[in-house]
C-alpha cells in the first residue's frame, strides 16, 4: 500500500510511495491530510471521543470526481478505506488505522425545488443544515434528532426522526441517489435506474459504495409544532412507563412520543416523556392532553416550538468529543418484566449523563412491507437502548459494562431485531438481525457491486 506510515517522511526523499501519494494529491480539487501535517490530529477526530484511530491519509473531497479519484487510488494500492460524512458512527467505523479516510463533509450543496417538494442534497450536509434549507420553504423530510449528524449515514441505515410515523423513514423518502461504486463508476440510482442498487441503499448502509448526492421527497412542516413534555419522579416511574407504553401504542401517526430514564443535576433519577404533534398545534392539543394529565409530574410543559428548535433540542446532550457507548434492540411493548429490568439496571447508572432511551417507531413506518427496502424491522413499536456518556478514559470499563448489562437484562423482552444505525461492533449475527429476511438479497447485490468487499468498514454484508 503506497500510503505514508505514521512517522514523518523527510521531505528530501523521492521513493515511490511519496511520488505516488503526491501524484494523487495533484489530482484532487479537495485537500489531502497526512500524519505529518499540522491539521492531522483535528482531521482524524470523530464525534465519539472514545474513538482514537490514526489513518495514513484523510481525503477531504470537493466533488464527486474527488471521490472517484480517491476510490480508484485506494483500490489500486489495496488499502483499507473508511467513509466519513458526519462522523457520528458510535463504533468509529468512519475512521480507520493505517488506511484512507474518504471524507465528504465539505460537499454541502443543496437545491430545494419547492414546487415539486424535492431536495437534492450532497452527502456532506448535516441534518441541521438540510433542515434549515428546506424549512426556508416550509418543507422538511424525516431526519434524526442530533443537528450535526450526517444525512448520509442516517439515510443509508434507515433514518429515524420526529416525522417518521407520519411520513416514513429517511430512506422511505429517498427518490434517487448518486453513488461511486467500488470500481470507480459514478452511477445515478432510482426506481428506474439500477433499481436493485437503489433498493439496497434504502437501509443497507455503506456496503455498496459512497453516495455523493441524495434526492428526497419533502413535506409541508411547521414552522412550529406542538411539543408536550412531562417529568415523573423515579418513585412513580413504573406507573409512568406503563402509561407511556399504552399512550405510544395507541397514538395516531401525527404523534411522535419518545421517553427516557434520566438523572437530574441533583442526582435524582426520573422518567421523562416528550411528544411532538406533526400537524397544526391547535389540532394537537386534545391528542397530547392525556400525556399532560397523567399522574403528578414534577415538571410539565406544553408549547408550540419552531421545528428547527425541536430538531436541535438534543444537541447539548450529545456534543462532539465526549465518550459514548450504546447497545440497542427493538420492543413491541414495554412489559412489566421489561420495566422491572430497566428500573433495576438504570438505578446503577455510573454517572448523571447516562440515559435509557425509548424512541418510538411504528405508524407509517410499519405500513411499508418489510421487503420494500432493506430496513426489515417495521413491526417494532420502540427502539430501546442505554446510552453511556462519560469523559475520563479511566471510566471506559464501568460505563461500557453498565450499558451491556442493561441491554442483557432487557434482551428477553425484545423482538430480537436491531436498527442498523444503532449497531456497534457486534458481529455478523447482529447485522443479520438488522436485515432479517432481506439479508440474502443484500448479499446478492453486494456480490454484484462490491465482490471484493472493498467497502467493509460498516455494518458489513459480506458478498458470499
Amino acid at each position: 500500500m503506497e500510503l505514508p506510515r505514521q512517522t514523518d517522511v523527510p521531505s528530501g526523499r523521492s521513493d515511490s510511495s511519496i511520488t505516488a501519494i503526491e501524484q494523487f494529491r495533484q489530482g484532487l480539487r479537495g485537500e489531502l491530510v497526512l500524519p505529518k501535517d499540522a491539521a492531522y490530529d483535528k482531521a482524524r477526530r470523530v464525534w465519539n471521543g472514545a474513538i482514537d484511530k490514526r489513518p495514513a491519509a484523510i481525503v477531504f473531497c470537493a466533488d464527486p470526481d474527488d471521490v472517484v479519484h480517491a476510490v480508484t487510488y485506494a483500490r489500486s494500492q489495496g488499502c483499507l478505506v473508511a467513509v466519513r460524512s458526519g462522523g457520528h458512527n458510535v463504533a468509529g467505523l468512519s475512521v480507520c488505522d493505517d488506511g484512507m479516510v474518504i471524507d465528504l463533509s465539505r460537499m454541502k450543496t443543496i437545491a430545494v425545488d419547492a414546487e415539486r417538494r424535492i431536495a437534492r442534497a450532497e452527502a456532506g450536509l448535516t441534518l441541521g443544515e438540510l433542515d434549515a434549507a428546506t424549512q426556508a420553504y416550509g418543507l422538511a423530510t424525516t431526519m434524526g434528532v442530533n443537528g450535526d449528524t450526517g444525512i448520509a449515514g442516517l439515510t443509508l441505515g434507515g433514518g429515524f426522526g420526529k416525522l417518521g410515523r407520519k411520513h416514513g423513514l429517511s430512506c422511505d423518502n429517498l427518490i434517487a441517489a448518486e453513488i461511486v461504486t467500488a470500481d470507480g463508476q459514478l452511477l445515478r440510482t432510482s426506481a428506474t435506474e439500477h433499481p436493485d442498487l437503489f433498493w439496497a441503499l434504502r437501509g443497507g448502509g455503506g456496503n455498496f459504495g459512497i453516495v455523493t448526492r441524495f434526492e428526497y421527497r419533502l413535506h409541508p412542516i411547521g414552522p412550529s409544532l406542538l411539543v408536550g413534555s412531562v417529568l415523573h419522579a423515579y418513585d412513580h416511574a413504573r406507573e409512568a412507563m406503563r402509561f407511556y407504553d399504552r399512550f405510544s401504542r395507541g397514538a395516531p401517526d401525527e404523534v411522535s412520543v419518545d421517553a427516557a430514564l434520566v438523572t437530574l443535576p441533583s442526582g435524582d433519577r426520573a422518567f421523562n416523556i416528550s411528544a411532538c404533534y406533526v400537524g397544526s398545534p391547535e389540532a394537537g392539543e386534545s391528542v397530547i392532553a392525556p400525556l399532560m394529565q397523567f399522574g403528578s409530574p414534577i415538571d410539565s410543559r406544553l408549547q408550540a416550538v419552531p421545528y428547527l428548535q425541536i430538531q436541535s433540542a438534543g444537541d447539548s446532550l450529545f456534543p462532539r468529543g465526549r465518550r459514548y457507548y450504546w447497545k440497542a434492540q427493538f420492543l413491541r411493548e414495554i412489559s412489566d418484566g421489561a420495566i422491572e429490568a430497566l428500573l433495576g439496571s438504570y438505578a446503577r447508572a455510573p454517572n448523571h449523563s447516562s440515559l435509557l432511551v425509548f424512541q418510538q417507531v411504528g405508524g407509517a413506518i410499519a405500513r411499508v412491507p418489510a421487503s420494500h427496502s432493506p430496513y426489515a424491522n417495521r413491526d417494532a413499536a420502540l427502539d430501546c437502548f442505554p446510552i453511556a456518556i462519560w469523559d475520563n478514559p479511566a471510566d471506559d470499563e464501568a460505563n461500557i459494562r453498565w450499558a451491556r448489562e442493561l441491554w442483557n437484562a432487557v434482551r428477553p423482552f425484545s423482538t430480537g431485531g436491531v436498527y442498523a444505525n444503532n449497531l456497534g461492533d457486534e458481529g455478523d449475527e447482529r447485522v443479520r438481525d438488522a436485515y432479517g429476511g432481506n439479508y440474502a438479497r443484500l448479499v446478492a447485490i453486494k456480490k454484484q457491486y462490491d465482490p471484493t468487499n472493498f467497502f467493509r468498514l460498516n455494518q458489513n454484508i459480506r458478498p458470499g
